[in-house]
Order: structure tokens, then C-alpha cells, then sequence
């Protein structure tokens, strides 16, 4: 029979360090191979828990090693597969286990797993089938729900927003981050990925602003100069924990046409920019609203992801009850 094991973040208490949940991931995955393999494996030899494991010449159980963003997970054995097991990797690749519902990176990580596994062991043919299940489902759940659409990170969320009004491209666009920081550097690695050619970063600390900018190229700005970078941006988006404002309605030109998105707590964005007639202005609840709007919709459409998932536990498992009559 194929059985699985799994350990996941939420049985860490918040703030518990990172190297701690490495080494309980890493014992974890010891202690199982331990078990399934008995005297095969030497525990004093230990394996890094964020790589996949070397198969050894006297091995006898298979087994796919999974590691997710939050989750480390072994399959093993051989024989039926229980619809339970399959249930449960089924909703691991469609994102349904996943700390944000439909996040498309599990799909990637299980087919590594089972790509992975398959070229250093054999395999049983109700493990092949059971992974190669899981990515149809994966593919499945991706193509036929909305479950992993729309932005639920607040980076994401502000590009979507500007994306959406329509007569901005972002190509072409040019942009101003204010702020260093993980959600400046993650706006500023999605604007490059969509092609942004014109980006500029702004910061009080240019040793800071440099570090993030030079491996981009971007042009880096000290807050002294805002009225430069003011005069030649398009698209302002402003993150920094500065407990005052950064930019003033006073230092807009009247005429100035210009797209806001102030990410900051306290604002780092005068709120009277509203007032000006060709600035548009959006603030942190904004994007807040946008992001818990997606989490609505991913959230209505996990019905249908797990109908599907019932569907393909049901086309599996008479997958292989024909294999079995076949090969008996």
C-alpha cells in the first residue's frame, strides 16, 4: 500500500527561528527514511533537508521526497493506493494545502519531486501513477478555476491595480519606487519581469538604495532630489516606514499627470494629492481591498478545484485496477 508522511509549519509557534524548523524538517525526514528503509539508511549520516536525496545501491522501499515552501512530505510503498493519499496530494498541487490557496509554485515543486525521484530509484507503477495524476490535476485545477488568479501580495496587487485603469503601459511607463525594502524589491523584480525599461529608485540611505539597484541597473535618487525624479515619473509608488510624509501636494506641479500608490502605514503620500486634477492617487486599503477581493474569488472557486480532484482520484484508481487485471 502507498502511505504518506507529513510535516508542515503550523505546528511551529509563531517567532520560533528558522534554523529550528530546519532541523525538525531535517529529522523528520531522517527519522522517516529510518523507518522505511530500517538498517539501509545510517542516521549519523545525515542528509540536508533541503536537498533531494542520493539514492543508495541497496535500497529496497521507494519512495518521492516532496518539499514545499512550507511542507516536507515522503511517499512510499507499494500496491493500492488509497483514495485518502491521493486526496491529499492532489490538494497539495492544487494549492488548496497551500498558506496562500492557489499558489502556483506547488505545481512546480511536485513535479521536481517526482522528476527528481524517478531518476534516481525505481519507482513503483502506483507511485508513476499517482504523481503523474497529481500534475494532470495540478494542470487541471490552474486551467479550468480561477483559484490562482489574481494578485494576493500587496506588490502584486499594486501592479495589478495600475495594470487595470488601462492606458498605462508599463513598458513604457516611467516608474518611481520610493523605499528599500522586501516589497520594493519584489515591486521592482515584477516590473522587470513585464519589461519596465524606465525605473528609478529613491531612497534616504543610498548605500541601501545602490545595493538593490545596481544589479538592476536602475538609477538611484536620494529623497533631497525629489523634485528631479517628480518632474520625470509617471507611475510613483512609495513603501517606506518613515513616520512622516514623503511627498506633499506642494511638490506636484498643478498640471503634473501622475499614478500614486502610497503602500506606506503612516502615509507616505500626501492624501490632498487627490485634489489635483490629473493625479491619481491609491493607498494602502486600496490595495488591501484588491487583494482580499482575489482571496474571495480563489476562495469560491475551491469547490470546484476539489471536484476535479474527486474526478481524477476516480480515473486513477481505474487506471490502475485495469493495469492489475492486465498484467494478471
Amino acid at each position: 500500500m502507498i502511505h504518506y508522511k507529513s510535516i508542515d509549519q503550523s505546528q511551529f509557534a509563531e517567532g520560533t527561528d528558522i534554523k529550528e524548523q530546519e532541523r525538525v524538517f531535517d529529522d523528520f525526514l531522517q527519522d522517516t527514511l529510518l523507518e522505511i528503509q530500517g538498517s539501509h539508511i545510517n542516521k549519523t549520516n545525515r542528509i540536508p533537508h533541503n536537498v533531494h536525496i542520493s539514492s543508495q545501491p541497496d535500497e529496497e522501499v521507494p519512495y518521492i521526497f516532496l518539499k514545499t515552501c512550507n511542507r516536507s512530505e515522503i511517499y512510499y510503498g507499494e500496491g493500492e493506493v488509497p483514495d485518502e493519499v491521493a486526496r491529499h496530494l492532489f490538494r497539495v498541487v492544487s494549492g488548496l494545502e497551500s498558506a496562500i490557496v492557489g499558489e502556483r509554485a506547488v505545481q512546480g515543486q511536485v513535479k521536481e519531486a517526482y522528476y527528481t525521484a524517478k531518476a534516481q530509484r525505481p519507482l513503483t507503477a502506483e507511485l508513476h501513477r499517482l504523481f503523474q495524476s497529481a500534475l494532470q490535476v495540478g494542470k487541471r485545477v490552474r486551467n479550468e478555476t480561477e483559484i490562482s488568479h489574481g494578485a494576493v501580495s500587496h506588490s502584486l496587487a499594486a501592479l495589478e491595480i495600475i495594470e487595470s485603469l488601462g492606458n498605462v503601459n508599463l513598458r513604457n511607463a516611467r516608474i518611481t519606487i520610493i523605499g528599500v525594502n522586501k516589497l520594493t524589491a519584489d515591486i521592482l523584480k515584477f516590473l522587470q519581469n513585464k519589461g519596465a525599461k524606465m525605473v528609478f529608485l529613491a531612497n534616504r540611505s543610498q548605500i541601501k538604495a545602490h545595493y538593490l539597484a545596481d544589479p538592476l541597473g536602475i538609477k538611484v535618487y536620494t529623497l533631497d532630489e525629489k523634485q528631479e525624479f517628480l518632474a520625470q515619473t509617471d507611475i510613483l509608488i512609495s513603501a517606506t516606514s518613515a513616520p512622516h510624509l514623503i511627498i506633499r501636494k506642494e511638490d506636484i506641479p498643478e498640471q503634473k499627470r501622475l499614478l500614486a500608490i502610497d503602500l506606506a502605514f503612516p502615509r507616505d503620500i500626501d492624501s490632498r494629492l487627490s485634489e489635483l486634477p490629473n493625479v491619481q492617487l491609491y493607498n494602502i486599503r486600496d490595495v488591501e481591498k484588491k487583494v482580499r477581493e482575489n482571496i474571495d474569488v480563489r476562495g469560491d472557486e475551491m469547490e470546484k478545484a476539489e471536484a476535479i480532484i474527486e474526478e481524477e482520484i476516480q480515473e486513477m484508481q481505474e487506471a490502475l485496477e485495469r493495469r492489475k487485471k492486465y498484467i494478471s
